[in-house]
C-alpha cells in the first residue's frame, strides 16, 4: 500500500515503514474489534480473526463487557451460567482472563450471527430459550457453557439460515 507513494531520494526508493502497533479504531462509541463491534459486524468478524485473537490474548476490559451486555440486552446474572468465571470475580477485575475473554467473544459472534439470521433481537432471544428438537429438546442457551455447545448452536442457526431443518 505505501509502496505506491514511495519517494526517490539519491536514486534509492524509500519505502515507508509499516506501523507495528495499532490503536483500536473507534466506530462511533464502539471500539473496533471489541465484543460489541463483533455483534454489529458479524459479517466482517471472520475477516479480522487475527485481530480478534490478539484482543482475546490481551483480555477483554470490564468496560467492553458492560458495553456488550447493553448491546445484547442481557444482564451478567442471565449469562453467569455460561461464563468460565463467577460474576463476583469478574466484578473485581478490570481485564479478564484469556478463557473468559474467549467466551465473551464467542457470545458476541453468536449474538451477531443470530441477529443476522432472525428477524429481530427478540426473536433470536426467544429461540435461544425455546427447546429445539434438533438439539435433543434442549434450549440452545443451555448448551452455551461449552465450546462444543456453541458449535452445535451455531450449526443450528446456520441450518435455519439456509432453511435446512433437522
Amino acid at each position: 500500500m505505501g509502496r505506491s507513494t514511495a519517494d526517490k531520494e539519491n536514486g534509492k526508493v524509500k519505502i515507508p515503514k509499516a506501523k507495528t502497533t495499532r490503536k483500536p479504531v473507534k466506530t462511533g462509541s464502539i471500539v473496533k474489534y471489541s465484543p460489541s463491534w463483533v455483534v454489529h459486524h458479524s459479517k466482517d468478524a471472520p475477516g479480522p480473526n487475527l485481530q480478534l485473537i490478539g484482543r482475546i490474548r490481551r483480555g477483554v476490559k470490564k468496560a467492553e463487557w458492560k458495553q456488550l451486555l447493553g448491546t445484547i440486552g442481557s444482564t451478567e446474572k442471565e449469562l453467569e451460567s455460561i461464563l468460565p468465571s463467577s460474576i463476583s470475580s469478574m466484578q473485581k477485575k478490570e481485564i479478564y482472563s484469556k478463557e473468559t475473554s474467549e467466551r465473551i467473544y464467542a457470545l458476541a459472534r453468536l449474538y451477531g450471527f443470530g441477529y443476522e439470521v432472525f428477524d429481530s433481537k427478540e426473536d433470536f432471544k426467544t429461540w435461544l430459550l425455546t427447546p429445539s428438537r434438533a438439539l435433543g429438546n434442549k434450549q440452545p442457551f443451555d448448551l452455551l457453557d461449552s465450546n462444543l455447545g456453541f458449535q452445535m448452536v451455531e450449526n443450528e442457526i446456520m441450518r435455519i439460515q439456509f432453511n435446512v431443518y433437522s
